[in-house]
């Protein structure tokens, strides 16, 4: 997974990510026009983009959103520094990640490397997890191995990050998971003090799934410490 496509029409920063990026042994493609960019994206040829929000034109959340009605390509989104609904948006869309404007090269190259390894311990976690058990909690069937939810005889599309993070709750039903915790297994950073990215991650398996389960609040938010899936009464 190291062809990376960026998307900016900044063409100082692209050609810094360039210099930066090729030494560690990424192949990068910089493009500067969104419909370039999407055109690009969805031929299939890269393992990851980086979208900046700012595009003239078509912006990013427009190619964003193309892209998921086509693709699961992983997307890390380029927001404004202090621009906190564009992060939201971008998650809430389908972004695997974000940064914020201006950053440090290496910031990105961890995001990356993060995105990266969840991406290829999908295919890891496919083989290992092939006879693993189903997990059944409430209304909701998780198969690991097929990487499929279903509720009701109904398949429900979530992302890969949406999906790692139903996972960590289920598994841990009816017990209180920190948003430390599920940072570290799911995004595999740690939590910094302005990081919503768990709890807007949240609230789409909400609208996902339904709020409620058998009359209770699905997934409960324990304020000050983080969060936990309903455990059903037998």
């Amino acid at each position: 997974m190291n062809r990376i496509l960026v998307i900016d029409d900044d063409i100082e920063l692209c050609e810094l990510l360039t210099d930066y990026l090729q030494p560690e042994g990424f192949e990068v493609e910089t493009v500067y026009q969104a419909q370039t960019g999407l055109d690009l994206a969805l031929t299939g040829v890269h393992d990851l983009v980086v979208l900046d929000v700012m595009l003239p034109g078509m912006n990013g959340f427009d190619v964003l959103h193309r892209i998921r009605a086509q693709s699961t390509l992983p997307v890390l989104m380029l927001t404004a520094r202090g621009e906190e609904m564009d992060r939201i948006t971008g998650l809430e869309m389908g972004a695997d990640d974000y940064l914020a404007k201006p950053f440090n090269p290496r910031e990105l190259l961890a995001r990356i490397r993060a995105i990266q390894r969840r991406s290829e311990s999908q295919f890891t976690d496919n083989i290992l997890q092939a006879r693993a058990e189903k997990l059944t909690v409430g209304d909701i069937c998780l198969d690991p191995g097929a990487r499929t939810i279903v509720q009701h005889h109904t398949h429900i599309p979530l992302t890969t990050v949406e999906f790692s993070l139903l996972h960590e709750l289920l598994k841990m039903a009816g017990q209180v998971v920190s948003r430390e915790e599920l940072t570290q297994r799911v995004l595999e950073r740690k939590l910094s003090v302005f990081d919503r990215s768990i709890d807007v991650h949240v609230s789409s398996l909400r609208k996902k799934l339904g709020h409620e389960l058998n009359h209770q609040e699905r997934i409960k938010t324990i304020r000050g410490v983080g969060y936990l899936y309903t455990q059903p009464s037998i």
